[in-house]
C-alpha cells in the first residue's frame, strides 16, 4: 500500500489501542481551540498508548500534534511533557517560523495549506517552505469541517510539494465513502481524517477500520 494514513483528532486511549494492526501511519493529537483539543497531560497518556502499537510495517505510528500559530514557548513546552514525532501546523506561521522549530525543538514539522477561493499558485504557496517543513497538507479552509474541497487541486499541490522534496497529505471532508475516489484519481502521498471516521463527534474503531480498509484495498 503505498498512500499513508493519519487519523486525527484522537482523545482516548482505548480507540487508539483498536487501531493495533491496521496500517495507519500517523495518529493526531489537537492542541489548537477545538471540541476535540486535548491537554498535553492527556497526550501524554495517549502518546504512550500510541507507542505500543504495532501498525504500519509492524510499527506504532508516529505522533502528531496540531497547532494553530503556537507560541515557540509554549510549545516547548508541550513537548516536554507530550514527546511528539511530528508538529503540524495550521495557522499563518511562516517559513522562517518553521524552521526555527524544527531546528529549536529537534521535531518534524508539517505545514498545513487551507484551501479557499483566490488562492494563490500552489508552487507559490509551497515554494517558500523548501527546507523548512517535513511534509504538506491540504485542507478545506477552517479544517475539521467536514467539507470537500475541489480535488482537482491536488495535482499541483503534488507536484509543488515534489518540487521541495515533501509528501503531499489530503484532508478535508474525508469518509470511507470517498476516500478510494480521491486516492484513485489523484494518489495523494497520504490521506488525513478526523470528523469522517466518528459517530456523533466521537471516534469509531469500526469506521476507523473501514476507512483504513477502502484505502489498503487499492
Amino acid at each position: 500500500m503505498s498512500t499513508r494514513i493519519k487519523i486525527c483528532g484522537l482523545r482516548d486511549a482505548e480507540t487508539i489501542r483498536a487501531m493495533d494492526g491496521l496500517p495507519i501511519h500517523e495518529v493526531g493529537f489537537v492542541f489548537a481551540k477545538s471540541r476535540r483539543q486535548v491537554t498535553a497531560e492527556a497526550a501524554a497518556e495517549l502518546i504512550r498508548a500510541a507507542r505500543s502499537l504495532r501498525c504500519a510495517d509492524g510499527m506504532p505510528p508516529r505522533t502528531v500534534g496540531v497547532f494553530v500559530d503556537p507560541e515557540p514557548e509554549a510549545l516547548r513546552d508541550v513537548l516536554r511533557a507530550a514527546p511528539l514525532d511530528i508538529v503540524q501546523l495550521h495557522g499563518s506561521e511562516t517559513p522562517e517560523y518553521c524552521r526555527r522549530i524544527r531546528s529549536e525543538l529537534g521535531v518534524r514539522v508539517w505545514k498545513v495549506f487551507a484551501i479557499r477561493g483566490g488562492d494563490a499558485p500552489a508552487a507559490e504557496r509551497i515554494a517558500p517552505y523548501a527546507g523548512a517543513i517535513d511534509a504538506a497538507l491540504i485542507d478545506t479552509a477552517g479544517g475539521g469541517t467536514g467539507s470537500v474541497f475541489d480535488w482537482r487541486l491536488v495535482t499541483d499541490y503534488k507536484a509543488a510539494a515534489r518540487a521541495i522534496g515533501v509528501p503531499l497529505y489530503v484532508a478535508g471532508g474525508l469518509s470511507e465513502y470517498n476516500v478510494r475516489e480521491l486516492v484513485d484519481a489523484h494518489e495523494p502521498d497520504g490521506v488525513d481524517v478526523s470528523s469522517g471516521v466518528e459517530t456523533d463527534g466521537v471516534k469509531d474503531p469500526v469506521k476507523i477500520r473501514s476507512f483504513v480498509g477502502r484505502v489498503a484495498e487499492g
